[in-house]
């Protein structure tokens, strides 16, 4: 039986050891930012977020050690990096009881928020119930979430989903992975996608009409990006966030000297992302 709760990729979360300079220098890259946010006491985070259409990406640094970050700080002792993957949910208690009834302990529902400075100069606030997959369920080293959003329009905000760039979507999360077929196989497995191989890797729809996950090894990697791209990136796990753009020229000259051109992809190194390859394509 399929997960009716589960309804593709929400958002990828960045996770970052200095907040405020990470957002910095996602602005360098032709991204529009959100505005700082600050979680809930209990999850001791700060957090801002880059809004595409229906997804996003979340930079996430910790601000007050809690028994609910230690997983991200445990993560930031050996990389900042594409920590999780958050999938949408229409019901986080129901989602969880999915989980519950495979055999799987979920983490939650937890149930948070944070105040949003709006374009109009008022204060909202976003919130969410979220739950977690048991954390030993990591496909490739990568962290997978469920998020139920409450207050989408405090979140999915206009002004926040132009970019220089011309980022519009997130098209795929990359996964280096010793044995990517086995990788893919374990999201499949937790999240009722089917794994197929592709290219030089093996992949995994999200959901829906939303992004793909791509798990391949060491030699996939080097054949997919060059030396040039791959530098800063981890050994293994999320490599990389793939984004469309309706006009390559106009993100290459946003990124400027970042640019790395390479085939009918334009790319940032993952030593200027956060230890993130950020490739755009049309």
């Amino acid at each position: 039986m399929s997960l009716k709760h589960i309804l593709g990729l929400d958002h990828v979360v960045v996770t970052v050891r200095d907040l405020d300079a990470s957002a910095r220098q996602w602005e360098r890259l032709g991204f529009t930012v959100s505005p700082r946010g600050t979680h809930s006491p209990i999850l001791g985070t700060g957090n801002y977020t880059i809004m595409f259409g229906d997804d996003y990406l979340e930079l996430l640094g910790v601000l007050t050690e809690t028994d609910q970050n230690k997983p991200t700080r445990d993560y930031l002792k050996n990389r900042e990096g594409l920590e999780r993957a958050a999938f949408t949910t229409d019901d986080a208690a129901a989602g969880a009881a999915e989980l519950k009834s495979r055999g799987l302990e979920p983490l939650g529902p937890v149930h948070f928020g944070r105040p949003v400075d709006l374009p109009n100069g008022g204060t909202g606030e976003a919130k969410f119930n979220v739950f977690r997959w048991p954390l030993n369920e990591s496909p490739g080293g990568l962290r997978i979430f469920a998020c139920q959003h409450l207050t989408r329009e405090t979140v999915w905000i206009p002004e926040l989903q132009s970019h220089a760039n011309g980022a519009s979507r997130i098209v795929r999360i990359e996964v280096l992975a010793a044995d990517p077929k086995a990788a893919a196989g374990h999201l499949s497995r937790l999240i009722d996608e089917p794994a197929r191989p592709q290219d030089d890797g093996w992949l995994v729809p999200s959901g829906g009409t939303r992004a793909d996950f791509l798990f391949y090894d060491a030699a996939g990697f080097a054949r997919r990006y060059p030396d040039a791209v791959r530098i800063g990136a981890a050994p293994a796990g999320a490599t990389a966030i793939v984004l469309a753009s309706a006009d390559l020229e106009g993100a290459a000259k946003a990124l400027g000297p970042l640019a790395v051109r390479h085939g009918s992809a334009v790319s940032v190194p993952a030593d200027s992302a956060n230890g993130v390859i950020v490739s755009f394509v049309a």
